[in-house]
């Protein structure tokens, strides 16, 4: 394999390079290691106004005899200082293959490169096509899949494109390419990337900071007389290619192949952006390959055309649900995600469904941290989410994860280390406690991970039964409880009508200075340290790992979470939340007894 350089790069290193100061740099077509950089030229190419496609030809340049050629820029390697950038290298997963097509031969075979012999009857045209994966998508098995089929699907289309332009009549296409037949190999590259990848591209080319579905990028020289057709480089973003499929209702590899042709049919000459005729002709030329090929959907002009006259849906409403499994073709628009649990998190019956679950785990797998905000105890929260494999080191929770837990009373940092805790006063302690004998109404005291009351009920087993909290141990009297543990909060237990008639009203006035009380659920009133809230919580623990309100949405359902609700850039309150944390949400979600968490993050978080 003769070492190589791109006409990309010819163009703009200066002084010319000796052939042999490049091997260090350059790698086997086989294994592609590459980080894609297109250099400006000093005669940059006219830049189009449409935002969907763009094609670059390259055109005026000079040739050192000192370079021999390559398929595709994106097969070498430079030095970062000659190229004046400091930033990593990119590494790309390549697929090769090669594909030898007689004169009218349909068939298609996979073969090892060799000379076309002396006198053959018939001479073999070698199709040779590289499939690249950019590192920013994910490993996943449909990308892989359609790495397959287009390793078939990209050599059938460009034989039948060219073929086309054997007898083509098309007034605006270039003719620079017209018979192919003249070579003895035609040479294309194929990279799939993601959105942050491409808009970098078209960002470089056209100076427009934002992705694009795909960039062809030509690098034919007719001045040239080479036995090898450097067909050109087709750029697609797999991530905008998923958006696309599900808004037009088909799949992955259906997009990917309309972009492809569109891609292709570029690099042949076509150019819709320069006349409405141009853009007529090779509208036409797009639905006749896709439909010589057998594959779904229309032509990509026919679709931008029919979203632009129709309006796209996806367009309408850019907060527009996600399907389930779809994430990690979207780039996500929050760092975290800050929860609550009951009411929110947990549906009626405190559970997390398995469609929550699958919500959080996708957001997860896209770098999405999910942090949890409650008024439960640790040990709850890791009980709970354990139960749909979400707890643990790479779930949502664990002993080692950050949170903010009993109203933001008890907040654990980087690690699992404690960063703040607030206790209640002793003295007010008591006075609740012998409340609780005097009216035979339950009292809970949460002291870290652990709970303590001082006589069994039901309503205190069900703290541990439904809600998962600790089981409560009974205490002899009050001084032991208050000798015991530091008292964190405190949790009465009543029907949600005392509760509002009763316990609410006089607990309000009791409390004076020494504390707050809030609601979570309406048959519990929680009594809880002045001037300390969950929302507090969430800003200390934000401080800590250096994260801006901007980079968090929050989800919750109660009074409680009014603060976090505010802070964060994006508040989601449930629809059977509280009307004061309603009041303060940017947006009111599905209910809890709807998925309403998995709703909001197909929904809004990407």
């Amino acid at each position: 394999m003769l070492h190589s350089v791109s006409p990309y790069l010819r163009c703009s290193v200066h002084p010319p390079l000796p052939l042999q100061s490049l091997s260090a740099f350059s790698y086997p077509m086989a294994r592609v290691l590459s980080r894609v950089v297109p250099i400006p030229l000093k005669s940059m190419p006219t830049r189009a106004s449409a935002v969907r496609f763009l094609s670059i030809k390259l055109s005026h340049f000079t040739l050192s005899s000192h370079y021999s050629l390559t398929s595709s820029f994106l097969g070498l390697r430079v030095a970062s200082d000659l190229l004046d950038c400091s930033e990593e290298w990119r590494v790309l997963r390549g697929f090769d293959n090669r594909v030898r097509c007689g004169g009218g031969q349909r068939g298609y075979r996979k073969v090892r490169r060799r000379a076309v012999k002396n006198g053959s009857k018939e001479r073999e045209l070698e199709l040779s096509v590289k499939i690249l994966i950019e590192e920013g998508l994910p490993n996943d098995p449909e990308i892989l899949n359609v790495v397959e089929m287009l390793r078939l699907n990209a050599p059938m289309a460009m034989k039948l494109a060219f073929d086309g332009l054997k007898d083509s009549q098309y007034k605006t296409r270039e003719t620079a390419i017209n018979d192919v037949g003249g070579f003895e190999n035609v040479e294309l590259s194929l990279l799939l990337c993601n959105d942050e990848f491409i808009c970098k591209l078209n960002k470089e080319w056209r100076d427009e900071d934002h992705a694009t579905d795909v960039l062809s990028m030509s690098q034919h020289i007719p001045e040239l007389k080479l036995p090898i057709l450097m067909l050109g480089d087709i750029v697609i973003s797999v991530e905008t290619a998923a958006r696309q499929a599900e808004e037009r209702g088909h799949t992955l590899i259906d997009e990917i192949r309309i972009l492809l042709v569109h891609g292709l049919l570029h690099l042949l000459g076509f150019d819709h952006e320069i006349s409405e005729e141009a853009e007529a002709e090779m509208e036409k030329e797009e639905e006749l390959l896709l439909k010589s090929l057998g594959w779904k959907g229309k032509g990509l002009i026919k679709s931008a055309c029919d979203s632009e006259d129709g309006g796209s849906r996806h367009a309408e409403n850019p907060d527009d649900r996600k399907k389930e499994g779809s994430l990690r073709f979207y780039r996500p628009k929050f760092k975290y995600i800050f929860c609550d649990m009951d009411g929110t998190l947990l549906n009626s019956d405190s559970k997390i469904t398995s469609s929550t679950a699958n919500a959080l785990r996708e957001a997860l797998s896209r770098g999405v941290r999910v942090v949890i905000a409650t008024g439960k105890t640790r040990p709850a929260a890791i009980s709970l989410l354990g139960m749909v494999d979400l707890a643990g080191k790479d779930g949502v929770v664990s002993d080692l994860s950050p949170g903010v837990f009993l109203q933001g009373l008890l907040v654990y940092g980087r690690q699992g280390s404690e960063i703040f805790r607030r206790n209640l006063d002793p003295d007010f302690c008591r006075e609740a406690f012998v409340y609780s004998l005097e009216h035979k109404i339950p009292l809970v005291a949460f002291c870290d991970d652990r709970c303590l009351t001082l006589f069994d009920h039901p309503l205190v087993d069900s703290l541990h039964s439904i809600y998962h909290e600790p089981k409560a141990e009974v205490m002899p009297s009050v001084e032991h409880i208050v000798a015991v543990a530091d008292v964190q909060k405190m949790i009465f237990l009543d029907t949600a009508e005392r509760v509002a008639a009763t316990l609410r009203p006089y607990w309000s006035e009791a409390t004076g200075d020494h504390a707050n009380v809030v609601q979570a659920v309406p048959d519990m009133l929680e009594i809880v340290p002045s001037a300390t809230s969950k929302g507090h919580g969430v800003r200390m623990l934000l401080d800590h790992l250096g994260v801006t309100p901007k980079e968090v949405m929050a989800i919750g359902d109660g009074e409680n979470d009014v603060e976090m609700l505010e802070l964060a850039s994006l508040g989601v309150a449930l629809s059977n939340g509280s009307e004061k944390a309603k009041a303060v949400a940017d947006v009111i979600g599905t209910s809890n007894d709807e998925d309403g968490v998995a709703d909001a993050v197909y929904r809004y978080a990407f």
